[in-house]
């Protein structure tokens, strides 16, 4: 097994949108999970050209009975023995429905062993105070939420989900205890926390998570690291993909925990103990060296797309945002080392 793997080979359900050509959603996370010796089984919610951060793409979106379909012959074909699910973005509320209705179908198939199937829901509804999925998607994820193990919400969907407006780290902490409240939810991230405080610098952001105890108080901890001044589409699916596997690694190293439900560490584990915060750690680390790694190369690959063009191509103002995307596209593939033994090192911070 290669270096960074995780401990036992893992299924994993990964449902997320697919493009032809760049890295976001499940085009993220397939080669993230497999690259971490993860067996993975993709099912495609939308099929485009390319990721919508170029303004123009062609393709379609499945419906929820396409979703259903897919999923129906993966079991009639005894191919759902899945140890863990990720969910990433689902286009329209029904969607979201027959995804659920899948997660839900798999919860029930392990509930005679506890520990042996675990949901990480990404519930992909919007960012920076607006949402970009119609409003019957936002009652949808709500549903849902009690059903996931492990949620990962960015600090607007956070809001939308808890019902906390989030305006300081002291309603951040809030907002994570309502939602172990409301929905029960055993783990939660939330994800790019841009707020003021006095451990965070302005050219900073942070994750903010928390593992809940047997009596649903929120165990929380907190990371820090240096923003990188550029713009990157799946960056969350990256997330997402590695939080997947690093969960599963972590909780490993702890006897016994993967046989309890959800796997929930006993209550006397201390935050910075928690295997949630020992996987962030990792999964940040190998995030700001694959970023890292993509502003550098961002001006070659710019150079190199222009020297195709033709002389009317690069006199086109419009073709600049094409040309300034496509070198923003992730490079996972080029920084493998990245994804499986990073060097960098993040350290969790008790709130």
């Amino acid at each position: 097994m290669s270096a960074g793997a995780p401990v036992l080979a893992t299924r994993v359900l990964a449902v997320a949108s697919h493009v032809v050509s760049g890295y976001v959603g499940n085009k993220i996370a397939v080669f993230v999970l497999q690259a971490l010796g993860c067996d993975v089984a993709a099912l495609n919610t939308v099929h485009f050209s390319n990721h919508t951060g170029y303004r123009q793409w062609t393709g379609t979106k499945a419906s929820a009975q396409e979703i259903a379909d897919i999923y129906r012959g993966l079991s009639q074909s005894f191919l759902d023995d899945f140890d863990m699910m990720l969910s990433g973005y689902i286009p329209g509320a029904e969607a979201v429905a027959a995804v659920g209705g899948i997660a839900k179908e798999l919860k029930e198939k392990a509930r005679g062993a506890p520990g042996s199937f675990f949901w990480v829901l990404d519930p992909v509804m919007g960012d920076n105070g607006k949402i970009y999925v119609a409003e019957d998607v936002v009652p949808a994820y709500k549903s849902l939420v009690p059903y996931a193990d492990l949620i990962l919400p960015n600090q607007f969907e956070a809001e939308l989900l808890s019902g906390v407006s989030i305006v300081g780290m002291e309603s951040l902490t809030e907002a994570i205890q309502a939602l172990h409240d409301k929905y029960r939810i055993p783990h939660v991230v939330i994800t790019s926390v841009r707020l003021p405080a006095a451990d965070q610098p302005a050219d900073h952001l942070s994750v903010v998570g928390s593992s809940m105890t047997s009596d649903g108080k929120a165990r929380l901890f907190k990371i820090v690291f240096s923003s990188i001044d550029c713009y990157f589409c799946g960056t969350g699916d990256m997330f997402g993909a590695l939080i997947t596997t690093r969960m599963r690694e972590a909780v490993e190293h702890v006897p016994g925990l993967r046989e309890r439900p959800s796997w929930l560490s006993n209550d006397a584990t201390p935050a910075l103990e928690l295997p949630l915060a020992r996987a962030t750690e990792k999964v940040l680390a190998s995030m700001h060296e694959v970023l890292s790694r993509t502003r550098d190369a961002m001006p070659a690959v710019v150079e190199r797309t222009r020297a195709a063009m033709t002389e009317g191509e690069r006199a086109d103002q419009r073709n600049v945002h094409y040309i300034k995307t496509k070198a923003a596209e992730l490079q996972l593939v080029q920084n493998l080392d990245c994804l499986r033994t990073p060097a960098t090192e993040f350290r969790a911070k008790a709130i």
